[in-house]
């Protein structure tokens, strides 16, 4: 019996009542969902954020650098099982309920990066900038997939090879100004964090989408090993070998610092910050590099993680069945804690609202901020507010999915 799995933050509809999903999957989703709060609790409580970049090596700490790198993981491995995902709701409905499924799914989570999640990052109902980012990425990502699904598997797998390993050569092709040429050249490789003025809005462009296309089209050609058509052993050998494999490529193209990642890594003031020098890839866009580092572990991870739950990771592979609605509560959640926390340390809680720009730009927020380990507290009492409101959630969309369609875009 083939097992089903939902598409990463967009949710699929599970119809047959005696489907299993795929626990490996949900464990590392539900992971790096945990993994990406931590990012976000940093950004609104960590007292450095506002100061400097937590990866210069000129002014961070290891404890710092390493808060913000394990968060680089989250972004390329939800496009990957996306892609999984994807190629599994297509072997139960077809290709074409799938190229459906996609569009919709990707022009609904467009619309709500623009409209709900802007709102919820800035608290600012004027919407003064638009702001691109991860969720954006995926709905581009799945709209194209919504074509690139018709072409042959040996097609689609080279296109998807050439996306990720060529984008790089790209990095000195350069658009000024805010023409449409600009703009387009931005959402497909340049980031513009300044944003291109659009009448009255301003867009913020953080994710652009050349690498996510090709990131999610390898996760649809890697769904198959998930398929009834493939032994679990011979799936497991096959990802340790894919991972075991991105791990080395990444090294040696490292190592060579000649292509791969526009950021090259030098010698640094002792042995260990050269290692984070080493391991400092460029995320906007993400890397050739950036993309080996993080899918290598990943697949790894899916490769060793087939294997009963056990009590710890049966909680975790909660976020992982709900990851829309974690997404859509988590921000508002930490955010709405920045405002208390702001107004309880001295500082106008209304500097947490309204925001204009980047709560960690904000010139209204310079001096506030707390240490690591205040951020970790917060990280994990946030973590525990979520996992009963997600286990209901969960609960209660298994109960009804085939019933209440709404259900499938969470």
């Amino acid at each position: 019996m083939i097992q089903e799995n939902n598409i990463a933050l967009a949710g699929t509809p599970l119809t047959a009542a005696k489907s299993r999903r795929i626990e490996s999957i949900d464990l590392l989703r539900g992971t790096i969902m945990i993994i990406m709060a931590l990012d976000h609790v940093r950004d609104y409580f960590h007292a450095y954020s506002y100061l400097n970049d937590p990866t210069d090596l000129q002014h961070t700490s290891v404890p710092i650098f390493l808060t913000r790198w394990i968060t680089h993981f989250c972004a390329p491995i939800f496009m990957l099982l996306a892609g999984v995902s994807a190629c599994l709701y297509g072997v139960k409905n077809g290709r074409k309920a799938l190229s459906g499924f996609l569009l919709t799914r990707g022009l609904w989570l467009v619309m709500v990066e623009m409209l709900l999640i802007t709102l919820f990052w800035t608290f600012n109902p004027h919407y003064p900038g638009f702001i691109l980012q991860v969720i954006w990425a995926f709905g581009i990502s799945m709209m194209v997939l919504s074509l690139l699904i018709h072409l042959p598997r040996a097609v689609l797998l080279p296109l998807g090879i050439i996306l990720v390993a060529g984008h790089n050569a790209l990095d000195n092709v350069h658009v000024a100004g805010d023409g449409p040429a600009a703009v387009l050249w931005s959402v497909l490789h340049q980031p513009n964090f300044a944003g291109f003025p659009i009448g009255p809005f301003r867009f913020i462009v953080g994710y652009p989408v050349i690498p996510y296309i090709g990131i999610i089209s390898l996760g649809y050609c890697l769904g198959s090993l998930y398929t009834k058509d493939t032994a679990p052993e011979t799936r497991k050998k096959l990802l340790r070998n894919f991972g075991f494999g991105a791990i080395a490529l990444f090294i040696i193209l490292r190592w060579i610092n000649v292509y791969g990642d526009a950021a090259h890594w030098s010698v640094q003031k002792n042995f260990l910050f050269t290692v984070l020098s080493f391991i400092n890839v460029s995320k906007y866009p993400p890397s050739l590099l950036y993309i080996l580092m993080t899918l290598g572990p990943a697949l790894l991870f899916l490769a060793y993680a087939e294997q009963p739950l056990n009590k710890l990771t049966s909680k975790i592979t909660i976020f992982g069945r709900v990851p829309m609605f974690f997404y859509l509560l988590h921000i508002p959640l930490i955010h709405g804690l920045g405002v208390l926390a702001a107004g309880l340390s001295g500082h106008s809680a209304g500097s947490m609202v309204n925001l204009t720009t980047w709560v960690t730009s904000n010139p209204q927020l310079r001096g506030y901020g707390f240490s690591l380990p205040v951020v970790y507290l917060v990280w994990i009492v946030v973590m525990l507010m979520l996992y009963p409101v997600s286990l209901r959630f969960s609960k209660y969309k298994q109960a009804n999915q085939g019933e209440k369609k709404w259900l499938s875009y969470f």
